[in-house]
């Protein structure tokens, strides 16, 4: 990865432009010409008089919706449940048009034990639902997978079901006074699935870490002792690049990064990118950023549309084929402790990540016991 911050947001600035130039030929006024006497007059349209266009025409242009629509991704049955009201609002009435059709079929393969750090240093972009979904439909498949909240927030323990108030030892324990991780690592409700929970005490882990001994590395040292009883570790990363997030990648074998199908989640994206490359040159070399997946995605806007053209050209192969579309049910799952594929197994939420922990997988089959 050589792009540089400006390059990424000379991209997000060029799907705006380019968003408001279609906009503004949408919005033309109609063409005029010269009559006989030299003044200017309108061209008559459709609803002035002009007869309607043929059925063949019509079928012309109904032959290259069908072309451009992949229909595998058209909307689904429950996609007006999951919307309701917030989703409709003032989209009401609206076919909501397909995800882009994906990029040719492509291997995340990698051999396992795999340690993921999904990090983004905007918030909000879905980092900790990808770590509990991606997680649990991982676990679905049979692998054997460890979620480490390291956001002092403790979202993704919260929405596997755990109660971070009666907790005996959490991540903060395990970064900060070396507590062995698998006297906090956690069972949820999910077969295959456990999690190492964190707690509000991790708030201040950046500044206590500050004066401790190879405060890079006390992550990768604690994973060092369970690593081998995973076929997964997925690291949910605070929304910053602080301490918390480098000791995170130090750990990690491969970088994860959820981009939401907005203008601004392209604009922090570079710094990851150096931040990225200084670990590797410094405290990891082995580490890549080899899955992006696309989240957040809403069909019925064209900026959706453009920033996952924009990102599938610019970063090729390592962006995922599944987008992860927005709904509310992957917002509400978590407030029942639940993950997607539990809380609503049918759900366009539920499929979208089963279909990614496929993807990730690749199919690598699971190590004997």
């Amino acid at each position: 990865m050589t792009d540089s911050p400006s390059d990424l947001a000379a991209m997000g600035r060029a799907i705006f432009d380019r968003l408001r130039s279609d906009d503004d030929q949408d919005q033309a006024p109609p063409p005029s010409r010269r009559g006989r006497d030299g003044e200017s007059t309108s061209i008559a349209t459709p609803e002035e008089g002009w007869p309607a266009p043929a059925a063949d025409d019509e079928a012309a242009s109904a032959a290259v919706l069908a072309r451009t629509v992949a229909p595998e991704q058209a909307p689904t049955a429950d996609s007006t449940d999951e919307g309701g009201d917030e989703e409709a609002g003032e989209h009401a009435g609206e076919e909501r048009p397909a995800a882009p059709a994906p990029a040719p079929a492509r291997g995340f393969v990698r051999p396992l034990p795999r340690v993921l750090a999904i990090t983004n240093q905007k918030g909000g972009v879905g980092k900790t639902t990808t770590a509990i979904n991606l997680g649990a439909s991982l676990a679905d498949l049979g692998y054997r997978v460890l979620v480490v909240d390291l956001d002092p927030q403790g979202n993704a323990s919260t929405g596997l079901g755990i109660n971070v108030r009666d907790l005996q030892s959490s991540m903060y324990d395990v970064v900060l006074h070396d507590t062995p991780i698998d006297d906090c690592i956690e069972a949820t409700s999910v077969k295959n699935l456990f999690v190492a929970p964190a707690s509000l005490d991790l708030a201040g882990a950046e500044i206590e870490l500050v004066p401790a001994f190879s405060r890079e590395l006390k992550l990768k040292r604690a994973l060092e002792e369970v690593r081998d009883e995973f076929d997964y570790v997925l690291i949910d990363c605070p929304p910053s690049l602080g301490l918390l997030t480098v000791n995170s990648l130090a750990a990690a074998t491969e970088v994860l990064v959820p981009i939401q199908c907005e203008y601004y989640a392209l604009e922090g994206l570079g710094q990851l990118t150096r931040n990225v490359q200084l670990v590797q040159k410094n405290l990891n070399p082995t580490l890549e950023m080899s899955v992006i997946v696309l989240v957040m995605y809403d069909a019925r806007t064209k900026l959706g549309d453009q920033v996952v053209r924009e990102v599938r050209s610019h970063f090729g192969d390592t962006v995922c084929r599944t987008v992860v579309p927005r709904t509310v049910r992957l917002s509400e799952a978590p407030s029942y402790g639940q993950p997607i594929i539990a809380f609503d197994p049918s759900s366009r939420g539920a499929i979208a990540y089963r279909e990614l922990a496929k993807e990730v997988s690749g199919g690598t089959p699971q190590r004997a016991g």
